[in-house]
C-alpha cells in the first residue's frame, strides 16, 4: 500500500517530475484514461455511457476513456462543457482524437444513459460549479445511475476536502492517479467519492523523494507493533495506570484499563480514589487497584518508576481537582494519554495546559473537546489535517482528533488520517477504550505518535470485525484477533523495553 496523501501542489510536482524524467504529459493522460476505462470494465458490463468532459486535463482523461471504451464495444457518447476553442494542449489533442458521437451539453444530456463518467473538473477546481455544469450535476445526483468520477467528483476541492459550492457530484467510483489526495480521506469529500481506485499512470515513486511528504493514510505499514521477547516477562511490557473517577463514575476507567491490557501492556492498574476502591476491586481481576487521595496521592503513587504510562480523563470529572491531577501526572516521568475530562477541565485556560505538556503525551479529544482547548482552530484551518497539526505544534505533543476521519499529528509536522474504522464506533465508551489502547502501547515502548496512530487503527479494526450492535465492552475482547492478524507482518519488531523491573 502507498500511504502518502498528496496536496494539489505535491501532485503537480509529481506530474512535472514524471515529464522531466521522460514520460510525456500526453502519455500520462493516455494512461489515466486507460485506467478509468479499465476500472469501469472491471465493475460493469457494457452499457450506454456518457462521458461529461470539462475544459481541462480532466476532460482530456475523459476523452481517452471514451475512445478506449468504445473500442471495446461500449456504446459511448461524450458531452463537452467547453467549446473547441477553449481546449488547450493535451486535452485538445485527445478531444480531436475522439471520433465517436457527441451530445450537446444541455438539459437533456443525461437522458437515455445508463452510466456517467464525470470528467468535468479535477481536484484543482478553483470556484463553485455554476451554470450548465451545476444544473447537470444537480440532475445527475437526482437520478439512480452509476457515476464514475475522474480524480475527484466535480465540485470538490482536493485540498479543502469539501465542495466549493452547493453542487458536487456524488460518485459510486472515483479513479485517481499515483496517490490519494486529502479529499479522498477527509470528510465530507470522502463521502462523495464512493469506492476509490488509485491507478498507476507511470509516475515513478522517486517523484516523492524531493517532497518530504508529511501526511499519510494510517495503516500497519507506518508503525511497528511491539512483540514480546521469548525470554521476556511482564515488567518488560510495561505497567500502565488508568486514573479512575469517583464512585459513581468508574466504568470509563475500567474500559480504558481493559483496552490497555488487551493491547499488550504487561501490567495494568486502576488508580482509584478511596471511595471507589471497593467498586473497582469488585469489577476487576487481572487489573489491579491502587488507592490514592488527591493530586498529592497520585504524585506519590507515580514515584514508582515501573508505572511508565498513564491514562487520565475518562470519567474522572471536570474541575480544579482534575487540573491538579493533570499537573501532578505531567510532573512524573510517565508517558501519558489525556482524554475527555482531563481536557475539558482546561477549557477556560488552555494555555495553562500547554505550559504543562511535554512528550511523550497524547491528547485524544473529540470535536467538542478539541474546540474547547483549541477554540476556532477547526474553522480557521483549510482542513482537519492542518488544524490538528497546528494543535500539536501549539500543545507541544501528539494530538489525536477523533471522528470518522481521525487525524493524528505530531508536533514535528507528521500526520496520519485513519479511515480504517466503523460507524458503529459511535457508541458510549469507545473513546475510553481507545485511550486505554494507546496507553497500553505507550507502556510497551512505542513513541507517542506511533502509539496514537497504531491505537486508532487497532481500535477501528476491532470495530470492523464486530460490525452492527457493537458496544464499547466488545472492543478490548476483539484485540487479540486483531493483534494476531498483524503479528507475522514484516512491520512487527521485537519489543522495545520501556524499563527493567
Amino acid at each position: 500500500m502507498s500511504n502518502e496523501l498528496l496536496t494539489l501542489a505535491e501532485m503537480g510536482a509529481a506530474d512535472r517530475f514524471a515529464v522531466a524524467h521522460g514520460i510525456s504529459s500526453a502519455d500520462l493522460m493516455e494512461n489515466a484514461g486507460r485506467a478509468v476505462a479499465n476500472a469501469i470494465a472491471a465493475r460493469w458490463p457494457p452499457r450506454r455511457t456518457i462521458v461529461l468532459c470539462g475544459p481541462g486535463n480532466n476532460g482530456g482523461d475523459g476523452y481517452v476513456a471514451a475512445r478506449l471504451m468504445a473500442a471495446d464495444g461500449w456504446h459511448v457518447v461524450t458531452a463537452q462543457l467547453a467549446s473547441e476553442a477553449e481546449l488547450r494542449g493535451d486535452a485538445a489533442d485527445k478531444a480531436k482524437a475522439w471520433a465517436g458521437a457527441r451530445k450537446p451539453f444541455d438539459a437533456h444530456v443525461l437522458e437515455g444513459e445508463e452510466l456517467v463518467v464525470d470528467a468535468l473538473f479535477g481536484a484543482g477546481l478553483s470556484r463553485p460549479l455554476e451554470g450548465a455544469a451545476a444544473k447537470c450535476v444537480e440532475q445527475l445526483n437526482a437520478i439512480d445511475i452509476p457515476v464514475v468520477a475522474i480524480d475527484v467528483p466535480s465540485g470538490i476541492h482536493g485540498d479543502l476536502a469539501r465542495a466549493l459550492g452547493s453542487a458536487a457530484v456524488q460518485a459510486d467510483l472515483t479513479v485517481t492517479f499515483f496517490r490519494k489526495k486529502l479529499a479522498h480521506v477527509l470528510l465530507p469529500a470522502r463521502l462523495a467519492c464512493g469506492e476509490i481506485v488509485v491507478a498507476d499512470i507511470g509516475i515513478p515513486r522517486s517523484a516523492l523523494e524531493p517532497m518530504a511528504i508529511r501526511t499519510f493514510e494510517n495503516g500497519p505499514e507506518l508503525w511497528r507493533l511491539p512483540v514480546p521477547a521469548s525470554d521476556g516477562h511482564k515488567y518488560k511490557r510495561g505497567h500502565a495506570v488508568v486514573v479512575s473517577g469517583p464512585a459513581h463514575a468508574t466504568g470509563a476507567a475500567r474500559l480504558a484499563a481493559r483496552g490497555a491490557i488487551r493491547a499488550g501492556a504487561g501490567l495494568v492498574s486502576v488508580a482509584s480514589p478511596h471511595e471507589a476502591v471497593a467498586i473497582n476491586a469488585a469489577a476487576l481481576t487481572a487489573i489491579m487497584v491502587k488507592p490514592f487521595a488527591g493530586a498529592f496521592g497520585l504524585a506519590d503513587l507515580l514515584k514508582d518508576r515501573r508505572f511508565n504510562a498513564l491514562v487520565l480523563g475518562p470519567g474522572v470529572g471536570v474541575g480544579p481537582l482534575t487540573r491538579d491531577l493533570v499537573a501532578a501526572s505531567l510532573d512524573a516521568h510517565s508517558a501519558i494519554v489525556l482524554d475527555a475530562d482531563a481536557l475539558t477541565s482546561f477549557a477556560d485556560e488552555p494555555q495553562a495546559l500547554f505550559a504543562l505538556l511535554r512528550e511523550p503525551a497524547v491528547l485524544t479529544p473529540h470535536e467538542g473537546e478539541f474546540e474547547r482547548i483549541f477554540p476556532g482552530l477547526l474553522a480557521r484551518s483549510k482542513n482537519r489535517v492542518e488544524a490538528v497539526s497546528a494543535a500539536a505544534a501549539a500543545a507541544h505533543c501528539t494530538v489525536l482528533l477523533k471522528g470518522p476521519d481521525t487525524v493524528v499529528a505530531a508536533p514535528d509536522g507528521r500526520s496520519v488520517v485513519n479511515i480504517h474504522a466503523s460507524p458503529w464506533l459511535a457508541t458510549a465508551g469507545a473513546g475510553d477504550v481507545l485511550a486505554g489502547i494507546i496507553g497500553g502501547l505507550l507502556a510497551q515502548g512505542l513513541n507517542a505518535f506511533d502509539a496514537a496512530a497504531a491505537g486508532a487503527w487497532l481500535h477501528g479494526d476491532a470495530a470492523l470485525r464486530f460490525g452492527p450492535g457493537l458496544i464499547s465492552e466488545d472492543l478490548p475482547e476483539l484485540l487479540p484477533a486483531v493483534l494476531a492478524s498483524l503479528e507475522q507482518q514484516p512491520s512487527a519488531a521485537p519489543l522495545v523495553t520501556p524499563r527493567d523491573a
